[in-house]
């Protein structure tokens, strides 16, 4: 027990930073909502963290704080849906899939109607524990017919994913994840549904990888670079549908595919590039990297990135590992 404490510093649970963070997705929702008036906001009392408290002060009545009943807030934008309006959801992660799973099937995707569901905290990312940390809601959310379910990889993807949301003719799951401090100025990128984005070429090894990971990716393609090793490095913004094409490509490319996610490794990004490639009838040296089927705990998303082997120096690991099977 000692010795884990003092792996941890105050430091690691303080945020300092008091400096306004983005608010790309909140902007970009009400810049579509006073376009289509159709648009209207469901809150499960978690204004700001969800960046809805802008709809709330520009568009009060559209905007609809139901208190903390994710299961009612489903069933009312299955309503609204059916009237005609186009209801965002927005709650945790955790809140918002696990514990409405039902009013999810039954109230918006077996209808099939335009109930936007918008999470945040994906994943470990959050301080608060097992209770707030959604590691499996990637998986449920695959299973039902009729979701698609994006995640952006940065802020940079934020607003078009309020574009995404409205392209899809039915039910929709974001995976948000708020920066924690000021990032550096960015221009807003597009995205297609179905599509993930060639972030880096290389023709040794791919890595595919969604939402936080992305820029883990990155980081290691840049230490494999340093080592002789040319990775490739997709970001699956499009999880459900997903791009069978850019997969497959990949695997013909590199022939060595490593999957990296902020999610457990059963039934996320790594079980859907997996599907892909089995059905094809293509084998080859493949790892997934994510939370290895545990319960995580609080933390800075650092830490819990590290102990849980999320972060680059894990994917480094595993690129390295699937390299050795390659040859």
């Amino acid at each position: 027990m000692n010795e884990t404490l003092t792996q941890l510093e105050a430091a690691d649970f303080i945020n300092r930073s008091f400096k306004r963070l983005p608010r790309a997705y909140g902007d970009a929702l009400v810049e579509a909502a006073k376009v289509d008036p159709r648009i209207v906001a469901l809150c499960a009392d978690l204004v700001p963290p969800t960046e809805t408290d802008l709809f709330r002060d520009e568009l009060p009545e559209r905007f609809h704080n139901v208190g903390i009943a994710e299961a009612n807030m489903i069933g009312m934008a299955g309503g609204m849906a059916r009237c005609g309006e186009i209801p965002f959801c927005h709650s945790f992660c955790a809140f918002i899939t696990k514990r409405v799973f039902d009013q999810i099937t039954m109230q918006a995707a077996y209808p099939n109607l335009p109930v936007k569901i918008v999470g945040f905290l994906p994943g470990v990312t959050t301080l608060l524990g097992v209770t707030h940390q959604a590691i499996e809601d990637v998986a449920i959310m695959r299973s039902v017919p009729n979701m698609a379910i994006f995640e952006p990889s940065g802020p940079e993807y934020h607003a078009t994913m309020v574009k995404l949301a409205l392209d899809w003719n039915g039910p929709v799951y974001l995976r948000m994840k708020r920066p924690e401090t000021t990032p550096a100025d960015f221009t807003p990128q597009k995205l297609e549904i179905g599509k993930g984005v060639l972030r880096r070429e290389g023709s040794d090894i791919t890595i595919i990888s969604a939402g936080l990971c992305v820029g883990e990716s990155m980081t290691a393609a840049d230490t494999l670079a340093k080592e002789g090793i040319e990775t490739r490095v997709v970001d699956m913004a499009s999880i459900k549908p997903i791009d069978q094409t850019l997969i497959l490509e990949s695997a013909a490319r590199t022939g060595a595919i490593v999957t990296a996610e902020n999610h457990n490794i059963i039934g996320g990004l790594g079980s859907a590039v997996a599907e892909v490639l089995v059905e094809e009838g293509i084998g080859l040296p493949f790892k997934r990297v994510g939370v290895m089927d545990q319960f995580c705990e609080g933390g800075t998303t650092s830490y819990l990135m590290k102990k849980f082997g999320l972060d680059a120096t894990a994917i480094v690991l595993a690129v390295r590992q699937v390299l050795e099977k390659k040859e």
